[in-house]
């Protein structure tokens, strides 16, 4: 079988939404080039590259999400799990200069990433038909989740800056099973547990500001549902915008996020301009960190939280999803 390469023989790549998977991010390959039009030498191509994966799982009671990142200078592993009963945010982080102990494979559809720092190891590993979470680190921190991945994940390549371009491989609505402990508490898993993965990376904009919204749950009625939303990143002609019902992606129009950054605790508004969504959502707990190291610098806020409206598939029904739980984020990056 042919192994499907995401940059041509010419050093190429075709923006849009993919229609077949990508074994192989072959970046080095790209013809990568100064705003000068000077072509880039392969150390430059490393160095300019970044890539990330997050993994989210999201219960009535609970949102657990983790983070591989690795930009080269430093390498970035965190994890955090939100209780809403007693509105505790658990959450632990850990940097690796140079990006030590940090490996993000080519490889989308079956790569792995693991990111380790003195006795605290994380992984996200490829198992049968998803995704295999594993966190092991002192004070009884184990986290072992399952993700049953999407059959119609969404892929997309799409131009940034002058000529660089981000892939990104998105899913969400996805059933989880496991557990996660940390120190003497257990949160488990049910049949209403619900997850995302995003695999990203790419000569990305030196600067980048962006939104993100994901909800992931099942609604009253049974359904399976999974959202990804954002503005400021993807956006060249071409959204990362997507709606799974059942595990079926339904691809949206741009998205509009309506939010006050000065104060964090208000609700925000997200739509899409074709109508399809129509969302409020309750900020409950925030992950936030600010990195300013020289080249890179990262002001970073995810809220948990919980989400209200209703979501319209490809019929016309608008189904509602008052209550499921989900992401919010805003982001600065300098990379």
């Amino acid at each position: 079988m042919t192994t499907q390469k995401l940059v041509d023989a010419r050093g190429h790549i075709k923006p849009g939404v993919l229609d077949h998977p990508v074994d192989t991010i072959n970046y080095l390959d790209y013809d990568l080039r100064t705003v000068m039009d000077k072509p880039r030498t392969r150390l430059a191509k490393h160095w300019r590259f970044n890539q990330f994966q997050f993994v989210g799982a999201m219960a009535p009671g609970w949102v657990f999400g983790l983070a591989i990142v690795d930009l080269n200078l430093v390498g970035n592993g965190f994890f955090y799990l939100f209780d809403f009963e007693t509105g505790q945010m658990l959450e632990h982080s850990f940097l690796q200069p140079l990006a030590r102990n940090t490996t993000i494979e080519p490889y989308p559809e079956r790569g792995a990433a693991r990111f380790q720092k003195g006795e605290l190891s994380m992984a996200i590993e490829p198992a049968t038909g998803g995704r295999h979470v594993r966190v092991s680190g002192p004070g009884n921190i184990r986290v072992d989740l399952e993700l049953r991945d999407s059959e119609q994940p969404l892929r997309l390549v799409s131009p940034a800056g002058y000529n660089g371009w981000v892939f990104t491989r998105k899913s969400a609505g996805l059933a989880v099973d496991g557990e996660v402990r940390l120190g003497n508490q257990v949160w488990r898993c049910d049949e209403t547990t619900r997850g995302s993965i995003d695999w990203s990376c790419g000569f990305m904009r030196r600067e980048t500001a962006w939104n993100w919204a994901c909800l992931a749950g099942v609604t009253e009625e049974g359904t399976s549902i999974g959202l990804n939303l954002a503005a400021g990143v993807n956006e060249t002609g071409m959204t990362e915008n997507a709606l799974w019902i059942d595990g079926r992606c339904l691809r949206l129009g741009p998205a509009r996020f309506e939010f006050d950054r000065y104060q964090p605790g208000s609700d925000w508004r997200v739509t899409t301009d074709d109508g399809r969504i129509d969302l409020t959502f309750q900020p409950s707990g925030t992950r936030k960190e600010k990195i300013n190291a020289w080249l890179i610098a990262s002001n970073f806020r995810q809220f948990v939280g919980t989400f209200r409206g209703t979501v319209t598939d490809d019929q016309g029904q608008k189904i509602p999803v008052t209550g499921l739980r989900g992401l919010m984020e805003d982001h600065f990056a300098r990379w």
